[in-house]
């Protein structure tokens, strides 16, 4: 029996059968809005914006391994501008171009040049790079946090802005466009009592590669920075700050004696003999976790890293016994404020930090006791415990680790050997 095409109609003819359109694809809404917009009509920065936040909407939607999502936007555009070529086809990659990754330049460029030779090429297209002219940073008292301004001439002179976070791992968590100089009423924009960020000029080559070393780093997070304005944004100052990304920093281990001297100048806190070695134990952990995860240095403690501290990593990777989780709280308090007063933070700006060791200790011990979601270092601590292990003495904690580790592999291997049935 013949497939049916369509139901009959009382006339005896057919009636078509409307099917809802699938969304439309990435670059299917990119060509629509260089229509819409009259893309070609724009000048030149607000272009480059637009083509920056297509780029980023690419990058956003795909899954983590995907390493060039912006390129298959790059190439499905010019694969449809080419198809039907039209004036705002051609806007559209022209646009693409001037902030896309470079993996993408000859054939946007190549796009451009032969569609030109039909269509009229947008006004802005011969527009001079925007050129960087003046730089300012501006950084918290506690190195948690930092705010870049690059000043740029050409076409729209305009400020670049960044904010980049310290807290957890080093993340670019705002972006905009400015008017230029806005550098110059940052001062006044700051409110009374908030956390001071005094601004200073810099050479506007070391801003760019703070910038891009931020936006690698932040590309390497998952998941990814959801930020509207930084996923808007981020090609944009990519193609601003490519060219100044640094190599990645050399691991700089601490010069020979500087731990011992840190925790000898501590270890003038403790406050009686026989808990000294209690106490030298938790700054030892404490000084361990600074080293690996603080990137800013050692004693850069703010609120928010106490609050990673406590509320993540100590719950998950420490290993403390009572006496340890009773001198926690006071020990780690007289710990930052040693680390702040070390580095010269004013005791106004120390006290937030101590504050929030009061207020996230709970979640620490919330934490720490549930084994479901912190079992490991739980099970571990339990373990050695058992064991009579003295947690103090580091030497002794390893030694029992390993014999643990040893423990459960030939447990592993002698499972796997055994007879099935016994």
């Amino acid at each position: 029996m013949p497939k049916s095409r369509g139901r009959r109609t009382s006339g005896g003819g057919k009636q078509s059968v409307r099917r809802s359109p699938g969304p439309l694809r990435l670059s299917d809404r990119v060509l629509r809005e260089a229509r819409t917009l009259h893309l070609k009509d724009r000048d030149v920065l607000a272009v480059e914006a637009w083509a920056s936040g297509c780029l980023g909407e690419a990058w956003l939607g795909v899954g983590m391994t995907e390493r060039e999502p912006e390129q298959l936007l790059c190439l499905e555009v010019v694969s449809r501008a080419s198809t039907k070529p039209s004036p705002h086809g051609l806007a559209a990659v022209a646009a693409l171009e001037r902030v896309g990754p470079p993996a993408n330049c000859r054939v946007l460029q190549e796009t451009v040049e032969i569609l030109s030779g039909s269509q009229p090429l947008p006004v802005w297209h011969e527009a001079a790079p925007h050129h960087p002219v003046r730089a300012w940073c501006a950084v918290d008292v506690w190195d948690s946090a930092r705010v870049l301004f690059i000043d740029y001439d050409g076409p729209v002179p305009h400020t670049l802005m960044a904010h980049v976070g310290e807290v957890g791992g080093t993340l670019v968590d705002k972006l905009a466009l400015l008017a230029p100089r806005a550098a110059d009423v940052w001062e006044e924009s700051r409110s009374e009592g908030e956390v001071p960020m005094p601004l200073a000029e810099q050479d506007a080559d070391e801003v760019l590669a703070d910038l891009a070393a931020a936006l690698r780093l932040t590309d390497m997070t998952w998941p990814r920075q959801d930020d509207k304005d930084v996923v808007g944004l981020r090609a944009l100052a990519w193609a601003r700050c490519r060219d100044h990304l640094p190599d990645w920093p050399a691991f700089q281990p601490p010069a020979d004696g500087e731990q011992a001297r840190v925790l000898d100048a501590f270890a003038q806190c403790a406050p009686v003999a026989e808990e000294a070695g209690t106490v030298r134990s938790l700054a030892e952990l404490f000084l361990d976790y600074a080293e690996n995860y603080l990137s800013r240095g050692p004693l850069c403690w703010s609120p928010g890293q106490v609050a990673v501290f406590l509320g993540d990593w100590l719950p998950r990777k420490a290993v403390l016994d009572q006496a340890h989780r009773t001198l926690l709280p006071d020990t780690l308090k007289r710990w930052v404020t040693f680390a702040l007063t070390e580095r010269g933070v004013p005791e106004p700006w120390i006290a937030p930090v101590v504050a929030a060791v009061e207020a996230y200790v709970p979640a620490f011990r919330a934490a720490f006791d549930d084994e479901e979601a912190w079992g490991p270092a739980k099970q571990i601590s339990s373990a050695l415990a058992a064991r009579d292990v003295d947690l103090t003495d580091r030497d002794a904690v390893d030694a029992a680790v390993r014999a643990l580790n040893a423990e459960r592999l030939a447990q592993q291997l002698m499972s796997r050997l055994r007879p099935p049935g016994l």
